[in-house]
C-alpha cells in the first residue's frame, strides 16, 4: 500500500517536461497521454494503457556477487532472490494479433513483495525510438493506424520523422537487429541509464540486458495463430526454466547518458551479474504480475535513476495507468495459459 500511495503521489504532482497540445505554454501531463493511449487503441477497461496484452511469470535471479562492486542492492549479493514478471507486447490493444516484429517487453520485479525491492521494464530493442516525452507523444498519435490500410498514415509519420531525426535515426538501428523467433530467446534491454551507487559513494552510469542462454532463431515464416508468441513460451517454460544472463555495461565519460535513442560503443566493460531464470508462467490474476505497476523508478538503495527525462515521465504515465485500471472487475485476460496445448 505504501509502495501504491507513493505512485498515486507521482502521478498526482508529475507534470511531463515537454510541450503539450494544450495550447500555448501547454505541458504534457499524465491525462494527455491517457487520452492519447485510448485515441490510438481505443478503451479497454481494466487493461494497460501500453503493453496490454501479456502474460505473468515468476521465478528468481541467481546473483554470483560480481555487480556487488558497483552497486550495494543486497539483490547483487551472492544468492537467490524470488522474482515476478511479464511478458507483453507493446500497444493498447489486448486483443490484437502477434507479430513478429511487434516490440516485446519483459518486466520485472525483483524481490517483490519486500521493501529493497527492483523493479524494470525492458524491450527486446537495441535502443528506445524516442528521447523525450514529446517524442514519444507525437510518435504514438502519428501510429494510429488508419481505418481502411490498417495501418499508420504514410503522410503523418513522415511529417513526424522529419520533426524527430533522432526516432529516424534509432529507427535504422532497430531494423538492423530483426526479431527473434519468441519471447525465450529476445536479448531484452532497459534502455535508460542509471547510476549504480557503490559503498564508497561513487556513482557509476550503467544500462543492463538480459541475453538469452539458449540460441537465437528468426520468426517461423509462417504464422501459428494470432497469440503464436505467447503461446510458444508457456510451452518454453512449461518445458522446463529459461534463462538469461544479466549484463551490466559500464559506461565512461562521453557516453550520452540522458538519450535512450543512442547506444553506447560495443567496446565498454560488461559486468555479468547473475540469471534470471523464469520457472512459471499463468495467466493474469489477482496475487500475481498483472496488478503489478512496473514503475522504472521503483528502485533499491544502490541503484539510483539518471537524468533521462523519459525516466519520471514513464513513472507518472504507469502511474496513472495503474490507477484508472485498480480495481475494474470484468476484464477477461487477453492471454489464457490454461488454453495453451502442449
Amino acid at each position: 500500500m505504501a509502495a501504491v500511495g507513493g505512485f498515486l503521489a507521482v502521478d498526482i504532482g508529475a507534470v511531463l517536461y515537454a510541450r503539450g497540445p494544450l495550447g500555448s505554454g501547454g505541458r504534457l501531463v499524465p491525462q494527455t497521454f491517457v487520452d492519447a493511449f485510448r485515441h490510438v487503441y481505443g478503451r479497454h477497461p481494466g487493461y494497460r494503457l501500453n503493453h496490454a496484452k501479456g502474460v505473468a511469470v515468476s521465478g528468481y535471479f541467481d546473483a554470483n556477487g560480481a555487480a556487488a562492486e558497483l552497486s550495494t542492492a543486497a539483490l547483487f549479493r551472492t544468492g537467490r532472490t524470488p522474482l515476478v514478471g511479464r511478458f507483453s507486447l507493446a500497444g493498447g490493444d489486448p486483443h490484437a494479433a502477434d507479430t513478429p516484429g511487434a516490440a516485446r517487453g519483459l518486466g520485472l520485479a525483483i524481490g517483490y513483495p519486500h521493501p529493497g525491492q527492483w523493479r524494470t521494464a525492458m524491450l527486446n530493442l537495441p535502443v528506445f525510438l524516442d528521447n523525450s516525452p514529446q517524442g514519444f507523444y507525437d510518435r504514438l498519435l502519428a501510429s494510429k493506424p488508419d481505418p481502411n490500410t490498417g495501418r499508420p498514415d504514410p503522410a503523418a509519420m513522415a511529417k513526424f520523422l522529419a520533426d524527430h531525426p533522432e526516432t529516424a535515426r534509432a529507427m535504422k538501428v532497430v531494423k538492423e537487429h530483426p526479431p527473434t523467433s519468441g519471447f525465450a530467446d529476445s536479448t531484452f534491454r532497459g534502455l535508460n541509464t542509471f547510476l549504480f551507487v557503490d559503498d564508497s559513494g561513487e556513482r557509476t552510469p550503467v544500462r543492463w540486458s538480459l541475453v538469452p542462454t539458449r540460441e537465437s532463431r528468426p520468426p517461423r515464416p509462417t504464422p501459428s495463430g494470432p497469440d503464436r508468441l505467447f503461446d510458444q513460451v508457456v510451452r518454453d517454460i512449461r518445458s522446463g526454466p529459461v534463462r538469461w544472463r544479466m549484463l551490466i555495461t559500464v559506461g565512461e565519460p562521453g557516453d550520452d547518458l540522458g538519450d535512450a535513442t543512442v547506444a553506447w560503443p560495443p567496446q565498454r566493460r560488461v559486468v555479468e551479474a547473475g540469471t534470471v531464470v523464469l520457472e512459471r508462467v499463468e495467466t493474469e490474476m489477482p496475487g500475481n504480475a498483472r496488478d503489478i505497476n512496473f514503475d522504472p523508478m521503483v528502485l533499491p538503495e544502490g541503484i539510483e535513476a539518471s537524468e533521462d527525462p523519459l525516466l519520471p515521465a514513464r513513472s507518472a504515465v504507469y502511474a496513472a495507468s495503474f490507477r484508472r485500471r485498480a480495481g475494474v472487475a470484468g476484464a477477461p485476460p487477453a492471454i489464457d495459459s490454461d488454453e495453451v496445448t502442449p
